[in-house]
């Protein structure tokens, strides 16, 4: 099974292009899963062909029993049909049949996204002081986040030819590195341009020159910016404007989708923007109150008034 592990881990590095985080959490999911096998083994590892649907059962049992979350117990399942689907393909280990295909996720309760209202994105967005870089930097990070709706690890990804100002868009390489153009505002194309500004003059200082590959957000250092950076830099924004602290910066791409779901964006031109496989993915925003649906109701339909 640890060479199971091994061959699937490197298969979603090089032929799936799975991120560092993905690989990390697959993971983190067959540790726990190997230290049970080996426990219900006497000690012994097993290979592939001698784990069982009833075993793979018994791991699911023990995960209930053990107080796991829903959605951490259907993540782990989906993490072992995956990897023993994986095993039937490949001559090497020579399993025949997927002993995890009859497993079941349990029933998760979806809670519905935490997001802002406008006027705590507009308190938000304003937080940033203009007066020097950094604070120019945060106006642009945060209002690109707000106005494309892209993920923390898309945003910190992006280089200067990722953005197309001409045509009012940014380039996006999503999961799976799979590309898309998501649409940015004028209030974010502003902030953008003083912040370039101000970036390409502390590139020159630094004797490198600003070109296609640079990162469109900096570090002081003059590197690219991380996630767990935009994190730390939105919780020091949060303090100061007095917001809720369970606001982190997905929150910002819940609020994106909300608010055009609010305003009567379709549920299909937001999957498309936030860059969803799934339209099922999406339909965790089809929160909007009766009122708002009222009025978009008002809006579309021939007869309504």
């Amino acid at each position: 099974m640890q060479t199971a592990v091994i061959r699937f881990l490197q298969y979603l590095r090089v032929e799936k292009n799975a991120s560092e985080l993905t690989i990390k959490s697959y993971r983190e999911d067959f540790e726990a899963l190997l230290e049970y096998l080996v426990e219900l083994n006497n000690g012994q590892m097993p290979t592939p062909t001698g784990v069982s649907t009833l075993d793979l059962r018994g791991y699911q049992r023990a995960l209930q029993e053990a107080d796991y979350a829903k959605s951490t117990i259907a993540r782990r399942l989906t993490s072992l049909r995956s990897l023993f689907r994986f095993c039937t393909r490949d001559d090497e280990l020579k399993l025949k049949e997927n002993p995890a295909k009859a497993l079941k996720n349990p029933r998760a309760n979806r809670p519905l996204p935490f997001f802002l209202s406008s006027r705590e994105l507009a308190k938000l967005l304003a937080t940033p002081p203009l007066k020097d870089a950094f604070g120019l930097r945060d106006r642009a990070i945060l209002e690109t986040m707000y106005s494309s709706g892209v993920r923390v690890a898309e945003l910190v990804g992006m280089n200067q030819s990722d953005l197309i100002p001409d045509e009012g868009v940014v380039r996006v390489r999503g999961k799976g590195n799979k590309q898309r153009f998501a649409p940015i505002g004028s209030y974010a194309e502003k902030a953008l341009t003083k912040w370039l500004k101000v970036r390409d003059s502390m590139l020159w200082e630094k004797r490198q020159t600003p070109g296609p590959n640079t990162p469109l957000f900096l570090n002081k250092y003059g590197n690219r910016l991380t996630t767990r950076s935009v994190g730390r830099m939105l919780e020091k924004h949060l303090k100061v404007a007095g917001l809720d602290n369970r606001t982190s910066p997905h929150t910002l791409r819940h609020s994106f989708a909300s608010h055009l779901l609010e305003r009567g964006a379709d549920i299909r031109s937001i999957q498309e923007l936030l860059g969803h496989k799934s339209i099922v993915t999406t339909q965790i925003y089809t929160h909007a109150s009766a009122g708002t649906l009222r009025t978009i109701y008002e809006k579309a339909h021939p007869r309504a008034r």
